[in-house]
C-alpha cells in the first residue's frame, strides 16, 4: 500500500498541549513509512519548534512577526490569513487541522478537537465554530469530548487518544547518574507541588492557588511550582488577579514560565505532588507524563478525567477537596504509582499513529 501524503498543521511552534501532540504524531506517522509535512506559524523570531523534531518529518514555519498592542481578535485574524496565505493543499492527500487557526486557514480538512471552549473574543468565537462545522471528518482524543461534538453540533467524531512518551519521563525518575543529576538541579526547591500549564482560566491557577494556602498550614516547607505558559491568548487579567491573590493569601510560588524540552522530564521527576485542576480538558498529556515518571497526580473531578484516569490518579472538586488530597499524595506518594505508570505505558503514539493511518484511508479522497 503506497504512503500518504500528509500535512499537519498547527497554530505555533511553542511547547503548548496540542503542538507537542501534533509533533509526536507526526514522528509516529513518518515511523509507519507515511510522508508527513508539518505546517506551523513561527511567532516573533521563532524558525523552528521548541524541540528537535524528526529529520523525516519536513517543517514549513511561516514567518508571523510580532505587532506590538496588537488585541486578541486582530491576531487570531492575521494568524489564520498567514497561514493560508502561505499553505497550498495540492499534493497531500490528507490535510489535517489540529486547532481553530489552523482549521480556518485551510478549509476543507480533518479535525482534531481537542477541547471545547467558550469564547468572548467575537473573533476567537467565530473562529472556534468555524473549525468545527466546516471539516469533513473530526477526531477527539477522548469519548467525552466526542459526546460533548455529539450533543452540541450532532456530528460523530473518531475517537483516538493521545500517546505519551512514557520511557522518556520513566527514565527521568530513575537511579542513573545522569537521571540522578538531571533532578538536582531542582533541589533547591525542596518539596514541591507542581503544575504545568501556566496560569490562565482553564487550568484552574486561581483554585489551585487556593487549596495551595491552605496546604501550606500543616506543610509549611512545600512549594507551589508552576511551569509552562506560552499562548497565543492574552491572559494578562487574570495573571495581574492571580498574582493580587497571591500576596492577599502570603504565599509565594515559584513561576518557571517555560521549561526547556530537554529540562521538563527531571522537573516532573522531581515533584512530590503533580496539580492538574483543569477546568477544561480534552486528554491531560502533561498528568499522564507525570504518572510515566512515578510522581503521584490530584486532577480535577471532570467526565474526561474520570474517562481517561480512574484508578490511577487522586480526584477533587473544591478548595477543601483539593488540599485534602494533596496533603493524601504527599503523605503517601506510592498509593498508585504502580497503576499510573502501567496506565501510562499503554498510550503510545504508534498506536495512535496507526488509529490516524486507518482513518485517513477510510476517507473519501
Amino acid at each position: 500500500m503506497r504512503p500518504l501524503s500528509i500535512a499537519l498543521l498547527t497554530y505555533s511552534t511553542k511547547p503548548r498541549g496540542g503542538v507537542v501532540h501534533t509533533l509526536a504524531l507526526a514522528e509516529a506517522l513518518a515511523d509507519l513509512g507515511q510522508r508527513v509535512t508539518v505546517w506551523t506559524l513561527g511567532r516573533g523570531d521563532d524558525a523552528g519548534f521548541f524541540r528537535p523534531v524528526d529529520h523525516r518529518v519536513r517543517q514549513e514555519v511561516v514567518p508571523f512577526p510580532e505587532r506590538p498592542g496588537e488585541g486578541v481578535g486582530e491576531r487570531i485574524l492575521r494568524s489564520i490569513a498567514a497561514l493560508r496565505a502561505a499553505f497550498n493543499p495540492r499534493g497531500y492527500d490528507v490535510v489535517h487541522a489540529q486547532d481553530c487557526i489552523s482549521a480556518n486557514a485551510v478549509g476543507r480538512c480533518v479535525r482534531t478537537v481537542h477541547h471545547l471552549d467558550q469564547f468572548t473574543t467575537p473573533e476567537l468565537a467565530a473562529c472556534h465554530e468555524r473549525a468545527i462545522v466546516t471539516p469533513y471528518a473530526h477526531v477527539c482524543v477522548s469519548s467525552a469530548v466526542a459526546a460533548e461534538l455529539r450533543q452540541g453540533w450532532g456530528i460523530e467524531a473518531a475517537v483516538i487518544p493521545n500517546g505519551v512518551d512514557a520511557d522518556r519521563f520513566a527514565a527521568a525518575a530513575g537511579p542513573g547518574p545522569t537521571a540522578v543529576a538531571a533532578r538536582e538541579q531542582w533541589k533547591g526547591l525542596g518539596r514541591y507541588v507542581l503544575a504545568v500549564g501556566g496560569i490562565e482560566p482553564r487550568k484552574g491557577s486561581l483554585a489551585l492557588l487556593e487549596a495551595y494556602a491552605l496546604l501550606r498550614r500543616p506543610a509549611p516547607d512545600v512549594r507551589l511550582v508552576i511551569a509552562g505558559g506560552e499562548t497565543l491568548f492574552d491572559y494578562r487579567d487574570y495573571r495581574a488577579r492571580w498574582e493580587r491573590r497571591a500576596a492577599e493569601l502570603g504565599v509565594e510560588p515559584v513561576v518557571l514560565g517555560t521549561v526547556g524540552h530537554d529540562a521538563l522530564p527531571s522537573l516532573v521527576a522531581a515533584a512530590s505532588v503533580f496539580a492538574f485542576p483543569s477546568t477544561k480538558e480534552g486528554f491531560g498529556l502533561a498528568a499522564m507524563e507525570a504518572l510515566a515518571a512515578g510522581v503521584p497526580v490530584v486532577a480535577s473531578d471532570l467526565p474526561v478525567l474520570r474517562e481517561i484516569f480512574d484508578g490511577a490518579v487522586a480526584f477533587a472538586s473544591g478548595t477543601r477537596g483539593f488540599t485534602d488530597a494533596l496533603g493524601a499524595a504527599l503523605s503517601d506518594p506510592d498509593a498508585r504509582r504502580a497503576a499510573g505508570r502501567s496506565l501510562a505505558a499503554r498510550y503510545t503514539w504508534r498506536a495512535a499513529a496507526a488509529r490516524h493511518l486507518d482513518l485517513y484511508r477510510s476517507l473519501p479522497v
